[in-house]
Order: structure tokens, then C-alpha cells, then sequence
């Protein structure tokens, strides 16, 4: 079995990989390491959770150091472009852990904060530079930092700049860069603008794909609830009383709806916050920190999160809206199997957007089993009405039959004793905060 020591990777990145506590590569770090050691560009088609990050910081750390040199003031030596502040953070702190025992310079530009001391960390040069294209674009203006000197570009999660609108500030950024130079390209899907952006940036690119397109995380417990507009707030709030719904991660569609969601489940009693393009960068900070420790058992974030976010021991996801993009769908439910971990996703479905559901069930190739509930005022609508393939006759019980009990008091889940359980612990994940 490969491990990380067999890449002949630098002694000190093995040891600070160790000290992790992973041997174990993932699929898209076996494929992705030797290549990129070997400065080759590269395409990378991932989910995040793979372990994507991983893939390219482990090679480039190593590439920076074999080749000691400072950065020249106003430079940095290698690019990272992001499409949300919390995914560069999260990169830019993988960098640091696995890279704290070198002698190298890792930091974030994204907007959100002031440009001040960002302006006067630049000044110095700085070998990892992790950046949104807006906040970089405001650099680039000002000239306070300088793209000439780059070495190696990193253009992560393509498919949601494009989304965001950030395709022409992309090109803005790489008409900057130097012709020489090794780009890596990560997307999880790859719409014809993504694709054709991919052949103007890279040179005989190494390809690998670790998953099908857009197809769902397998772990997933994946289940729909037919409800009312009107009774969600309220059949969420019933289903966060079980105690089995320890770390939930909550989506909604509008930053206004993630904040109604949040007001309701506080005043029920149910610890609770918010994390979307409205906060400021330090509101965004405490709601995600204290969901990573445990101090908030409920995150109720817009799909600026879906990507964004990589904490471990997720137990559930649930989609308070349907997204109106069904790809998002996939990169929601991701947040909730990492690694190779298990989980549940619960999406509420109202009378409105049964047409976003057999969107997403076109997308992943299979229909979503339906859950009833029992709110009393606002009955199931039936799986007829939304299916668009027939419905399975296996475990469904005869007419009139009674139907029997849930087992143990966990309606949305696995069975009390019956837990999924984390992954192993051997392989490296993706993302900041010792990921």
C-alpha cells in the first residue's frame, strides 16, 4: 500500500504529516502528488472531502523548499485563487500545519477586512499567497502586490467561480501571471465554460478524476420530507429535539431565510447561528469556530457554505430549501461524509419545489426515499405526485397494514446502536484546521 513516505516528499512535510496522524494517501492525492512533484500542470476533477488540498499543498510545499529563495517585496511565489473567504483560510491553514516546520511565509487576501495590514504583510513578499479574486483585484489596482514572479497557480474550485460571476476577474488575474509557470486547475464539475477556460490556462495537463461528475457522496443517508412552506420551521425544530442530531449543518436559500431559521430555532431553545455574505468576517469566524468545538450544535448557512466548510463529525445535513442550482445539492450533502465517514441528509421539499427535486434526482441518477412526518396539520403530500421513476415495492408494507414503530426515538436516522462510524484515521483530508 502507497504511503505518504513513498513520494520522496520533503522530511519535514513527512514528519508534520505524521504528526497528524495520516499514513494513508487518498485516491486523488495518489494520482495528483507525483505529478505535480514533477512541476507538471495538472486537472484535477474532485468533490471537496477528497482531500484535494492536501494533493497540491504536500507537492508545492515541497517544490518551495527545494528551491529556497525569498520572495522578492510585493511578490509571492505561488497563487492560490478561492472563491470564498472561508475556503481560503481553511487552505491557507493547511499550508501552515503541514509546512510549520519550514521556513516559508503563508497569507490570506479576501475582502471583509481592512486592506491595511494585508497591504503591509505584501510589502515583505510572501511564498503561499491564498486570495479571492475581488480582494486580489483591489491589490492588483493599488499595485501592492505583483503577479509577475508566480511560480505555480492554483485555481480551486472552478465551477463555483463561475457561479459567483468570477470568471472575468479570473482571466483579469492570469493575464498577470508570467508565461512560465505550473497551473493547477480543480473543479468538481465541468460546464462548458469551465472546460474551456481549463484548455486556455493549461499546458498538456495531467488529468485526474477521483468521482464522477456531480455524483453523490455514497455515504450519504440520503431522504426527502414532502412539508408546507409553512411547517418547516416547525418540523425542524421537532426533529433538532433528538439528541442523535448532534452537529447539523442547516441550509438555506436567501441570507434573510438562514437568519428567520436561526431566530425561530433560538427561540425554541435550540443553540444556533449563522454564517453568510451579510456577516462580517469575524461574525463568520465565531459561527464557524464555535461549530467546529461544539459550542453551537447548529450552523444554518447559504450556499457560500456548501464548499466553504470541512468540519469534522457532521452528523447531519439538512436542506431547509432546496437549492435552485441541483449541483449545489451535491456539495451540500458532502458536508456530512468526509473522508470516508457516513452521515444523514434531510431535505424538506414544499409543494413549490417539487420541480427542484426531480431536478436534483435527474442529476444523481436515483430518487431520494420520502420520510412522512407528523406535524398533524399539514399531511405528507404523496410520492406520486413527485415521482418521476416507479416507486420501490420492496419493504413497503400491504394496504391498511399497520405500520410499525421507528426503532429506538430516532425517526431521521440510523437506528440507536447502529451509528455510521467515522472513517479511517489513516487517510488525509482536505481542508484547514488540521484537516
Amino acid at each position: 500500500m502507497t504511503q505518504f513516505s513513498d513520494f520522496g516528499l520533503e522530511p519535514t512535510i513527512l514528519d508534520a504529516v505524521r504528526s497528524e496522524g495520516y499514513t494513508v494517501p487518498t485516491p486523488i492525492q495518489l494520482q495528483a502528488i507525483a505529478p505535480i512533484l514533477a512541476g507538471r500542470d495538472l486537472l484535477g476533477i474532485a468533490q471537496t472531502g477528497t482531500g484535494k488540498t492536501a494533493a497540491f499543498a504536500l507537492p508545492m510545499l515541497h517544490r518551495l523548499i527545494a528551491n529556497r529563495k525569498r520572495a522578492p517585496r510585493l511578490a509571492c511565489r505561488t497563487l492560490i485563487l478561492s472563491p470564498t473567504r472561508e475556503l481560503a483560510s481553511q487552505i491557507a491553514e493547511m499550508f501552515r500545519t503541514y509546512g510549520r516546520n519550514l521556513p516559508l511565509r503563508v497569507m490570506t487576501v479576501f475582502g471583509g477586512v481592512a486592506i491595511g495590514p494585508q497591504i503591509r504583510q505584501l510589502a515583505n513578499g510572501v511564498d503561499v499567497l491564498v486570495a479571492t479574486p475581488g480582494r486580489l483585484l483591489d491589490h492588483m489596482q493599488q499595485r501592492t502586490v505583483r503577479l509577475d514572479l508566480v511560480e505555480t497557480f492554483v485555481l480551486d474550485e472552478a465551477d463555483q467561480m463561475l457561479d459567483m460571476g468570477f470568471i472575468l476577474p479570473i482571466r483579469r488575474v492570469v493575464q498577470a501571471l508570467p508565461a512560465v509557470r505550473q497551473n493547477l486547475f480543480f473543479s468538481a464539475t465541468m460546464p462548458n465554460e469551465i472546460e474551456k477556460l481549463s484548455r486556455d490556462l493549461l499546458r498538456d495537463p495531467i488529468r485526474v478524476a477521483v468521482t464522477p461528475v456531480a455524483s453523490t457522496v455514497e455515504q450519504v443517508d440520503q431522504r426527502v420530507i414532502y412539508v408546507a412552506m409553512a411547517d418547516k420551521r416547525r418540523l425542524l425544530s421537532s426533529m433538532l429535539r433528538d439528541a442523535a442530531f448532534a452537529r447539523t449543518l442547516v441550509f438555506a436559500r436567501t441570507k434573510h431565510g438562514a437568519d428567520r431559521v436561526v431566530q425561530h430555532l433560538l427561540a425554541d431553545g435550540v443553540d444556533a447561528s449563522a454564517i453568510h455574505g451579510n456577516k462580517s468576517q469575524s461574525q463568520r469566524e465565531r459561527a464557524l469556530q464555535g461549530f467546529r468545538d461544539g459550542r453551537t450544535r447548529v450552523l444554518v448557512a447559504t450556499d457560500i457554505a456548501a464548499r466553504g466548510i470541512d468540519v469534522e463529525g457532521v452528523t447531519h445535513v439538512v436542506n431547509f430549501d432546496l437549492p435552485n442550482v441541483p449541483e449545489s445539492y451535491v456539495h451540500r450533502i458532502g458536508r456530512t461524509a468526509r473522508a470516508g465517514a457516513g452521515g444523514i441528509a434531510i431535505s424538506f421539499c414544499g409543494h413549490e419545489e417539487r420541480g427542484m427535486l426531480r431536478d436534483i434526482e435527474k442529476l444523481i441518477r436515483c430518487r431520494i426515499p420520502a420520510n412522512d412526518h407528523d406535524l398533524g396539520s399539514a399531511p405528507p403530500l404523496p410520492l406520486r405526485q413527485n415521482s418521476h421513476a416507479p416507486a420501490p415495492q420492496a419493504n413497503r408494507p400491504a394496504p391498511h397494514a399497520k405500520r410499525s414503530p421507528p426503532p429506538a426515538a430516532n425517526r431521521y436516522g440510523p437506528p440507536a446502536g447502529q451509528r455510521t462510524r467515522p472513517g479511517p484515521r489513516g487517510q488525509l483530508r482536505h481542508g484547514g484546521g488540521g484537516r
